[in-house]
């Protein structure tokens, strides 16, 4: 992740709210006055539980390395899917939530229609050109009253937002660098996805897209 906070594409990206669903919103540009607050966080999270490509219960290894923050983090293996409390790579907490990701998420989610978001988890995925995430549901949480707050930073990608069937046809949007989707209520358990990532190289993240997703799981 490079210093170049200020690079021209980063300043260029229209603002705007953009309702995708019955309560579902893309906020565009939402993200960009804080990108400078957010990569050192980023930075210190990641040295503590770095990146890793994890394997789902099918035996598939993801195409997106993974890592979390906050009091639950969002891992799989051979035995499935679920949220812990420690990184099972280290065998200790995930690295805390830093209060500039979670005023970010719970701001982002006040925008949109949920004023009482309070996000425990906050999964970081890192898409490298190629990298994908299948259609799926959020469903590994306690509870589905709170929403999902997703914020991508770096290359651009093509989001699916489905239905709540997998074989409806979802919905194909273009997320930029700053971009942050909120999805709740009603559409909380949509299906949703990334397309492979275009190859490219990101003024401020590089050859990359990194994704923060806020959750509340416990």
């Amino acid at each position: 992740m490079t210093a170049d906070l200020f690079a021209d594409d980063a300043l260029q990206q229209p603002r705007g709210r953009e309702q995708i669903g019955a309560e579902s919103y893309v906020l565009r540009g939402y993200a960009l006055p804080w990108v400078e607050r957010l990569l050192p966080e980023l930075r210190r999270i990641l040295a503590q539980s770095p990146f890793r490509k994890m394997v789902t219960p099918g035996g598939f290894t993801m195409s997106a390395a993974l890592s979390s923050c906050g009091e639950l983090g969002w891992t799989t293996d051979s035995s499935g899917y679920r949220y812990s409390p420690v990184d099972p790579r280290s065998q200790t907490p995930w690295p805390a939530m830093p209060d500039a990701l979670r005023e970010l998420a719970t701001l982002a989610a006040t925008e949109a229609g949920f004023p009482d978001f309070a996000p425990d988890a906050c999964l970081i995925n890192r898409y490298v050109p190629g990298a994908k995430m299948s259609l799926h549901q959020d469903k590994n949480e306690r509870r589905y009253n709170a929403p999902v707050v997703s914020v991508s930073l770096g290359l651009p990608a093509i989001f699916l937002f489905g239905g709540h069937e997998r074989g409806d046809k979802p919905q194909k949007i273009s997320l930029f660098h700053g971009d942050v989707v909120v999805w709740g209520g009603v559409d909380r358990l949509r299906f949703h996805g990334v397309m492979p990532i275009k190859e490219g190289v990101h003024s401020v993240m590089g050859p990359q897209r990194i994704n923060l997703t806020f959750r509340t799981a416990g």
